[in-house]
């Protein structure tokens, strides 16, 4: 039980150096998916595009950097910007949204991936809390299983 749970640790230090040191990488990978995500946008039932509009409504931001970045897509020549950037959805026509200096108005002006990154910054020390907390009862739990296993050991020897 012991060499388990001391695997199970190893492999946790490890995800969490490699996630570590690894930092930049990934955000950098995650900004160019999102540029990618916006580039192959549409409106049919496609992932990248549900996840982009999900990211714009829940973080209140558009497009990777600023609104902007959606004239450079394909989508914007035919639709303007996406609903998902409207700051009420009521008030966003489209003639509004193909339109960028009315569009500025009616639409979340911030980019997402300066939102997505802080945010993820902000609950990481959430999450090396609880991780730590789970390394501590992975070390207890080892600890106390050794001594479990040389108290069992100590006693067969005592009974012959």
């Amino acid at each position: 039980y012991a060499m388990l749970l001391s695997l199970i640790f190893l492999i946790v230090l490890v995800a969490a150096i490699v996630g570590f040191v690894f930092r930049h990488e990934i955000k950098t990978n995650f900004e160019s998916n999102l540029n990618l995500a916006l580039e192959d946008y549409n409106v049919t039932t496609d992932r990248h595009s549900e996840a982009v509009d999900t990211i714009q409504r829940t973080l209140h931001c558009c497009g990777v950097q600023n609104y902007s970045d959606w004239e450079r897509t394909e989508y914007f020549s035919q639709r303007g910007i996406p609903r998902s950037c409207c700051k009420n959805q009521n008030d966003c026509s489209e003639e509004d949204l193909k339109d960028p200096n009315k569009a500025k108005l009616k639409v979340f002006v911030d980019g997402c991936f300066f939102l997505v990154t802080s945010t993820m910054e902000s609950k990481m020390s959430v999450v090396a809390g609880i991780s730590f907390g789970i390394a501590c009862f992975q070390l207890i739990g080892i600890i106390l299983s050794c001594c479990l296993s040389r108290y069992i050991t100590n006693n067969q020897y005592e009974m012959v």
